[in-house]
């Protein structure tokens, strides 16, 4: 029987290649002739690198799918004997049910010098709903919306290129980082809008490699790739309220993130994402074709 790319068959082989993930056992899954397979923007040959150090998975899941390309995503948290990291996983499935792209960002806490402090990994009501079929938006107004969120973001100034919903939320590597004023840095105080129209973020020179390989439109959800940049050259500059700062980031230095946006009512509501440092400007396998 032909495989049938709908959301309960894409989350069927997600499921199948979590539980081969934690056996350690790619034999247990059926594998397209050509498969690109990629670990923290490093193209690896399957069985190498997680399938080999994966112990268990926690009980965080959030999933979606592309029902239109075969693709299925998943936000979820991995066990490497002691230590449990925050992990994306995207998966492309052939016509035929195979597995033909597979790629894994995990933030391993062991390797980074940005740590994020106590992470919780909780269900969002908000990113798991589905928007009622009048609502929906088009694939291309959707892509839109969360690609001016990174013009936004790329030599932030204070303008803002996308719509943000009055209850937006960030969460990065488990953390949040929006109305929490407990994070480590100040800015994590504000809601999303007021932070980039601060122009806290002017250090992030480029925001590049933009890919969006998923998008969820039952569910409002686009998935995104790619690389934030910083050339370390800016030292101080000024907000939008007059207020001196100093730049974070001092050194080239470059982040290679997995991001999830969700989008209601035609603005960004929750933003979920995992990133890593990455040798600067590093490019990315899937940027061939």
């Amino acid at each position: 029987m032909p495989f049938i790319h709908e959301r309960a068959a894409l989350y069927a082989v997600m499921d199948q290649f979590m539980e081969a993930i934690v056996a350690r056992d790619p034999g247990r899954l059926r594998w397209a002739d050509d498969v690109r397979s990629t670990e923290n923007n490093v193209a690896l040959m399957i069985g190498d690198g997680l399938w080999g150090t994966a112990t268990g998975r926690g009980d965080y899941d959030l999933r979606f799918a592309d029902v239109r390309t075969g693709h299925v995503g998943l936000f979820t948290t991995v066990i490497e004997t002691v230590e449990e990291s925050a992990i994306t996983f995207r998966l492309g499935v052939d016509p035929s049910g195979a597995i033909n792209e597979v790629e894994v960002l995990v933030v391993r806490d062991s390797d980074e010098a940005l740590k994020f402090p106590n992470p919780r990994f909780e269900r969002k009501p908000i990113m798991e709903a589905f928007v009622p079929e009048a609502e929906r938006m088009s694939r291309e107004r959707l892509l839109t919306i969360a690609d001016g969120y990174f013009n936004t973001l790329e030599q932030n100034d204070g303008q803002i290129f996308t719509r943000f919903h009055p209850d937006c939320n960030r969460v990065e590597n488990g953390v949040q980082t929006t109305n929490n004023p407990d994070f480590i840095l100040p800015i994590a105080g504000l809601p999303c809008e007021e932070q980039f129209k601060l122009g806290w973020y002017r250090y992030d020179d480029r925001l590049r490699g933009r890919r969006y390989p998923l998008i969820d439109e039952e569910r409002g959800l686009v998935m995104a790739y790619g690389f934030i940049d910083h050339c370390g050259r800016l030292a101080e500059y000024t907000l939008t309220n007059g207020e001196h700062v100093s730049s974070l980031i001092r050194r080239p230095h470059t982040f290679y993130l997995a991001e999830l946006f969700k989008i209601e009512d035609g603005a960004l509501r929750q933003i979920e994402a995992n990133f890593i440092t990455v040798p600067y400007h590093m490019p990315s396998p899937w940027d061939r074709p």
